[in-house]
């Protein structure tokens, strides 16, 4: 039986199943990628593939309409908001298309001694595997596949079960645009299927965003083959303030930072950690907002959240809060679940004892501690596993230099949310993955960077 459905999350309709991919089939995808590669990915230059990667970002725009009702579908997304996300995905590949000559060009190295020349070489390794979540199906997919196809890596694309529409629609766009079969492939694979290709000799490398539990899965599978792997896993973002000239403006970007597409981005701040001069204004003006936020179908355009993505996902979520509410922590929340619709809600009392202090709350529910000193407040915000991204509001520059370089993440956004562009790098530390996607280093994971050296 196969797991690839689309799960209407509003209605809990099941709108259309797909089967899983055949062992048949997936070995013929691998065998038609690696041809690709051992052809087309080798007789084209980098400019004529980043004019292919220019026509999908052509054909997202123009099929926006489509693919955002796609995904309000499958995960529950607003439709504006999916409007957004295509619209991002599409400045995404342009931004490669853009810049993938100067980011792929041969690199040039002064000799300490010695006649002759040496310069640095990037070429393709060779067929990938992509491993994409159902909480931004378009963005996802964007930064893994754009950049590597323009650098001549075919991909096999795994996207999340739930999200099969979208990813044909993906598939589609590819074709459309002119890429040859074989560059970019669709597949319906299940886990079992996911570790024979990892397996497979083929397969070059291995891109996954998701959950700690499937990222350490891959990363076994692929260590004992020795393939090189990319993750971007979970997180627990803090947002800390220290100090505001105008309060009512850091509430409505930590209300954003924490609701934005239902609480369910892995670089969403989810523990606010407040100066205690500040704490009682805050969580006060805080907790208001996040409560107000307007919750409803994602289909109208009044709502800033719809359902989670998933029954599935609002039992996790139901069990985390309970957690925490029964280990002293204090909720306050906007209503009561209905199905998988999670009302937005704040968590305070939370202590290191709490059996939810070092999870990831994939959902609207927000925990906000006090600290009486920035020390503690970079304390706590690096007493976690994980180390993705982080927030700080502080009107002291210095302040600000020196918590950035005190937190152990990956991204630090200073006085800013909402800031993510094509040409910044993402990705975290310790438990948050390891590697980089978007900006230039984006396309410096899965290449072979060739030494050639010449002689007099």
């Amino acid at each position: 039986m196969s797991g690839y459905a689309v799960v209407d999350p509003a209605t809990g309709e099941t709108v259309q199943t797909y089967p899983t991919i055949t062992d048949d089939a997936l070995a013929a995808a691998v065998a038609g990628a690696n041809d690709t590669f051992r052809t087309w990915s080798r007789r084209t230059s980098v400019a004529e593939r980043a004019a292919l990667i220019a026509r999908v970002a052509e054909l997202h725009l123009e099929r926006q309409d489509a693919l955002a009702a796609i995904i309000t579908r499958e995960m529950g997304k607003p439709t504006g908001d999916a409007i957004g996300e295509i619209q991002f995905s599409a400045a995404i590949y342009q931004y490669y298309a853009d810049n993938a000559t100067t980011f792929l060009a041969d690199e040039p190295i002064e000799l300490m001694g010695g006649e002759g020349s040496a310069i640095v070489r990037k070429s393709p390794l060779g067929v990938l595997l992509g491993i994409m979540p159902w909480n931004f199906p378009y963005y996802q997919v964007a930064r893994f596949a754009g950049p590597n196809l323009i650098i001549g890596n075919p991909v096999l694309l795994k996207h999340a079960p739930q999200c099969p529409e979208s990813a044909a629609a993906i598939e589609q766009i590819y074709l459309d645009a002119g890429f040859p079969a074989g560059a970019y492939t669709n597949i319906y694979a299940s886990n079992d299927q996911v570790a024979t290709i990892i397996a497979n000799p083929v397969v070059q490398g291995v891109s996954l965003t998701g959950s700690e539990r499937a990222g350490a899965a891959v990363a076994e599978i692929a260590g004992r083959h020795l393939k090189k792997v990319v993750l971007e896993l979970g997180g627990c973002d803090p947002f800390i303030l220290l100090s505001t000239d105008d309060l009512d403006a850091v509430v409505q970007q930590a209300t954003f930072a924490r609701v934005d597409n239902c609480g369910q981005a892995c670089n969403a701040a989810k523990r606010f950690i407040v100066i205690d001069s500040l704490y009682d204004e805050f969580l006060d003006k805080f907790t208001a907002s996040v409560l107000a936020t307007k919750q409803g179908n994602p289909t109208d355009p009044d709502i800033a959240i719809g359902p989670l993505s998933s029954l599935a996902a609002a039992d996790r979520l139901s069990a985390q809060v309970q957690a925490a509410v029964d280990g002293g922590a204090t909720i306050v929340s906007a209503g009561e679940r209905s199905g998988a619709f999670f009302p937005p809600a704040v968590l305070t009392g939370m202590t290191k004892s709490n059996p939810s202090y070092n999870e990831e709350l994939f959902g609207p529910v927000a925990i906000v501690h006090k600290v009486s000193s920035e020390d503690e407040a970079i304390d706590l915000a690096n007493d976690t596993p994980f180390g993705l991204g982080s927030y700080l509001f502080t009107t002291d520059p210095d302040q600000a230099a020196r918590v950035a370089d005190a937190i152990q993440a990956g991204m630090v956004y200073v006085n800013i949310v909402g800031a993510d562009s094509p040409e910044l790098p993402f990705g975290g530390v310790k438990r948050s993955g390891s590697g980089r996607e978007l900006g230039r280093w984006g396309a410096d994971e899965f290449v072979n960077k060739k030494l050639i050296r010449v002689g007099a």
